[in-house]
Parts: C-alpha cells; sequence; structure tokens
C-alpha cells in the first residue's frame, strides 16, 4: 500500500509489524493472556485503534437467583482483556445477551461496524462515558471471535472517524487477529483440558502405585519410591535378571519378594541367599548342592538353592562378596539354565529367575578386578535404583508409625511419639536407613519410661548410637567419637531408661503400682516403664 498522502504513515508496514510482533509472542508459550494484552496494545500504538478490549463469553446467570433454564442459552460476556481502559472500566464492561453493541455481537456471531457512536441508539458507553471520549466523530468495531461456529467472544475496539486510513482496512486487520485470538484460546483451552487429563491420570497411576506398595507390604509414597516401585512392576512379567542396587538398609530383600510377588512365579519358591553370610568353603554347596562323598561329611546328596528355587525366583543379596572362583560357575548357570552340583558330573537344569542385590558399586568393583566383568554385564539387564531414606523424608513418619506399632504390640507396649519427635526423625540423616530407623524406633519402645517419646528422647538415643550424635533440639550436630552413655543420664535427659536386673523394683514398688492401676498389670507395667511379661516375672518372684 503506498504511503497515506495525509498523515505520511506506511500503514502495510505497520501491520506488518503488529502481526509480526504478535506472533514473536504466540511462540512464547501457550498462555494466551500476554499475547491477547500485547494485540490490543499494538493495536493502539501502531494502528490507531484505541481502547481495544477482548470481551469473553461466560455461562448467563439466571434471574433472581432462579435456576437457569434448560436448553442452550446465549452467552453472557465481560471484559477478560483490555488497553486504554481503567480498572473502573473494564470493571463495569459486562453485557447480558444481546445488550448493547457488544452483547449484540456476542449472541449473534455477526460483526458490527458503528460510523458514529453518537448516532447508534444500541451504543451504550457503558464502559467509557461519552464525555471521555475525543469531541470528534467515533467510529466503533466490533467482530466475533469464533470457533467451529460458536462465537467465544468479541474483539472490539473505538477508532477516529475522520482518518485518511480507510476504514475497511482496519476492519480486515481486526479480523485476522479475531481469528488468531480464537485460536489462541481454543490451544489453551486443549492444553487446560489435557493437562486436567493427565493430572486426574497420575493421581490414578499414584493411587495404584500406593495400593501396589500397600500390597507388597511396602511403606511410603514418595515419588523416588513409587518410581521404583513402578519400575518394578514395569518387569514382573519379564524373565531377565533384576539387579537392586542402592544402600545397606534400604529394603533390597522386601523389593525383591515383591518382585517375585509381581510375577507370574508368584506360586512358585522365592529362595534368599546372603552371600556375605555363607563362608568361601561352603558357597558352591549351598548354592548348587553336592553329592555324596562330595567331601568329607557329606554322606547324602542335597540339593543347592538354585534347584530349590526351581520355577521360582533366587534372590542372592550382597552379591558382590560371591567369590571370584564361584563368579565363573554363577555365569555358566545363568547363561545355560543348568548346574552341577558339587563332586557331580550330571548338569541338572534349573528354570529360575534370579534377583540380585548390592550395596556396592560393581561397576568399580569389577575395574579393579574383585568382579567379573562378564558377570557384572548378565546382571546389569534391569538395574533398580532403591532410594535412601534421607531421599524420602516424607515418608518417614509412616514408617516410624509403621514400626512403633509393630514394636508395641511386640513388647506389649503403648507407646507413643509426640510431633516434635517426628520432625527430629525427620530431620535425621539416616545413614543406616530403614533398618536403622527400625532399630531405633523398637528402642525407644524398650528403654521409654513414659507413655509419649519427645524430642529430646530421640535425640538422646540417636547420640548413643556409634559414630553419630544429635542435638537435643533434633539437629546434626557433627559426627565424632562418642563416649557410651551413663547408666543414669545426666540432669536434663529425657526419661529413657536402660535394661534393669530382676531385682531392680522391690516387693512394695509393685504392689503400689498394681493398686494404682486398679489391679491391670498392663498399665501397672506401664507406670514402671516395664513390659507385661517383665512386670509379670517381678511379681511372680515376689509372690504377688
Amino acid at each position: 500500500m503506498p504511503r497515506s498522502r495525509g498523515e505520511g504513515i506506511d500503514w502495510r508496514a505497520q501491520e506488518m509489524l503488529l502481526l509480526a510482533q504478535v506472533m514473536r509472542q504466540v511462540g512464547r508459550g501457550v498462555d494466551s493472556r500476554p499475547v491477547l494484552r500485547e494485540m490490543l496494545h499494538l493495536m493502539s500504538e501502531l494502528l490507531g485503534l484505541n481502547r481495544g478490549r477482548i470481551v469473553l463469553a461466560e455461562a448467563a446467570p439466571a434471574a433472581g437467583g432462579a435456576p437457569a433454564p434448560r436448553g442452550p442459552q446465549p452467552p453472557a460476556g465481560r471484559i477478560a482483556h483490555a488497553y486504554g481502559l481503567t480498572a473502573a472500566e473494564i470493571t463495569r464492561g459486562m453485557y447480558a445477551p444481546g445488550e448493547g453493541v457488544t452483547g449484540r455481537v456476542l449472541a449473534t456471531g455477526q460483526p458490527a461496524v458503528v460510523q458514529d457512536v453518537d448516532a447508534e441508539p444500541a451504543f451504550l458507553f457503558r464502559c467509557v462515558p461519552r464525555h471521555r471520549l475525543p469531541p470528534e466523530t467515533v467510529a466503533f468495531i466490533a467482530l466475533p471471535i469464533e470457533l467451529e461456529g460458536r462465537t467465544l467472544g468479541v474483539l472490539a475496539c473505538h477508532r477516529i472517524r475522520s482518518r485518511s486510513r480507510p476504514l475497511a482496512d482496519d476492519v480486515a486487520v481486526l479480523g485476522i487477529l479475531a481469528t488468531l485470538a480464537g485460536r489462541l484460546l481454543q490451544l489453551e483451552r486443549l492444553v487446560a483440558e489435557a493437562t486436567r487429563g493427565l493430572q486426574q491420570r497420575n493421581e490414578v497411576l499414584t493411587q495404584a502405585l500406593r495400593g501396589s506398595a500397600a500390597r507388597y507390604g511396602i511403606v511410603g509414597s514418595a515419588p523416588a519410591l513409587l518410581n521404583a516401585i513402578g519400575e518394578l512392576e514395569r518387569v514382573s512379567a519379564a524373565q531377565a535378571t533384576v539387579l537392586l542396587l542402592g544402600e545397606s538398609g534400604t529394603g533390597k530383600e522386601l523389593f525383591a519378594r515383591a518382585l517375585h510377588l509381581a510375577s507370574p512365579r508368584r506360586d512358585k519358591a522365592f529362595v534368599k541367599v546372603n552371600c556375605a553370610a555363607i563362608p568361601d568353603t561352603l558357597f558352591e554347596s549351598e548354592l548348587f548342592g553336592h553329592e555324596r562323598g562330595a567331601f568329607t561329611g557329606a554322606q547324602g546328596e542335597r540339593a543347592g538353592w538354585f534347584e530349590l528355587a526351581h520355577g521360582g525366583t533366587i534372590f542372592l543379596d550382597e552379591i558382590g562378596e560371591l567369590p571370584l572362583a564361584l563368579q565363573t560357575k554363577l555365569l555358566r548357570t545363568l547363561q545355560e539354565g543348568t548346574v552341577v552340583r558339587l563332586g557331580g558330573q550330571r548338569e541338572r537344569r534349573v528354570d529360575v529367575r534370579l534377583v540380585a542385590a548390592t550395596h556396592r558399586d560393581l561397576e568399580a568393583e569389577a575395574a579393579a578386578g574383585r568382579f567379573r566383568r562378564d558377570l557384572f554385564y548378565r546382571l546389569f539387564v534391569i538395574p533398580i535404583r532403591l532410594p535412601a531414606l534421607r531421599e524420602r523424608r516424607d515418608d518417614i513418619a509412616l514408617l516410624a508409625a509403621h514400626f512403633l506399632n509393630r514394636a508395641n504390640q511386640a513388647h506389649q507396649r503403648n507407646v507413643i511419639l509426640a510431633p516434635d519427635a517426628l520432625q527430629a526423625l525427620a530431620r535425621h540423616d539416616w545413614p543406616g536407613n530403614i533398618r536403622e530407623l527400625g532399630n531405633l524406633i523398637e528402642r525407644l519402645v524398650l528403654l521409654s519410661e513414659v507413655p509419649q517419646v519427645d524430642a529430646a528422647t530421640v535425640a538422646h538415643l540417636l547420640r548413643g548410637m556409634p559414630g553419630r550424635a544429635v542435638a537435643s533440639a533434633g539437629a546434626p550436630v557433627p559426627a565424632g567419637p562418642v563416649a557410651a552413655p551413663a547408666t543414669q543420664p545426666p540432669a536434663g535427659w529425657p526419661a529413657v531408661r536402660d535394661y534393669r536386673r530382676a531385682e531392680s523394683h522391690p516387693r512394695d514398688q509393685l504392689a503400689a503400682a498394681l493398686a494404682e492401676a486398679g489391679g491391670n498389670r498392663t498399665r501397672a507395667a506401664q507406670r514402671l516403664g516395664l513390659t507385661l511379661r517383665q512386670f509379670s516375672y517381678r511379681c511372680a518372684k515376689h509372690g504377688l
């Protein structure tokens, strides 16, 4: 388009700049709000289309609070985005179906071009009073924002009527912008719907994984734990070897059993072998069995763990402790599916799925020559890393409650944890992981003299654990040599009792506790910090 003689502006260049800037905003994300606001701003700055606004349709409210009538209703609308309007003017920008020029466009989907707002009876001046508009003739353009034959909203603006730029050019550009706005709103709604769907699906999957965790006896719902359970579920039906990695005490045996229960082999044997607990001289006999006379004392034949696990799953815990001499035989068993008993010649076919576990870095062990590299690659088919307890701190309270309930039942106690005690547990780093937490809770149950354990009691017991100390408030303190706790803690220490001899309570004290408890031995034992068994033994000894 040639330059306008009156204004000397290259309107075509202005239009191209506007569209380029708007499309640049579109590429920055799926949120329509910044794009629509910039669109209205550029309409004013580059084309002189002032007080632009986007009115979006919404459900029409029923009059007098009555129930909304059935059937499709024309949409009402309110200003959602604007440029050049005050907050009060935007607030007033609400239109009932068919009300004013904007309401009519919203209801009919037909564009409206008002040449002179003063000569149009339907023009309401609702947002901007006439005295706030320029004194010359003001035009008003309102175009529907449509999508698939449905009107989503209205793109509208004011412009000075007497301009050298043709009104039709403004209507054409606004038509392009209205179409773009419709597509942006559609994209935003589709993304929102997809996001809601994914959130719902994730919630369903999370609940399913939590259900799986409960089914396998695994306590917790931390993302790292659920991710490990998800991996376990995905490979449960396969026959490939699974290698459980992670620090000591993270529950590898529980995961190995869960993998077995989730597999088609669930009705067959699950055999667990702790490689660190077998003497080197017995490894081959334990794993692969022996024939009569294979060694001194072998008076009969014996099936090994692999044969006993036929049709099921064998779990080799701490496989990094397996002697090098046996690693070759294990590799052959895994590759060929056969075993040869110690002292025997005949190959016996076994159908087992191997689940191995280690807290060592087997790759580094293989590089150092302490573990066969070919066996490492044979084991490293499906590695699943189990999270350390410090990576799932939100689960500490659940695990503590689980261990507390189990210990109370086992020792006939009724100890509970105060909220600050749970917070102290959550702040601890737990180098021994779940095993350390379980042991600590059992100590609390056995040693506590009061029904409710607080943070100071937890800190006192943690301080007495080898190699570490914890401040009484629950915050970690530097680890170092820790002196053995005294039989009687210093003043100010919480009420934690030490193990006591059978003569620790005289007859009068036992009788008094029994009387105060109304003859209830369980409550009397709790008053004295004893288990029911300990209390009953002392009573019997004193003839009570």
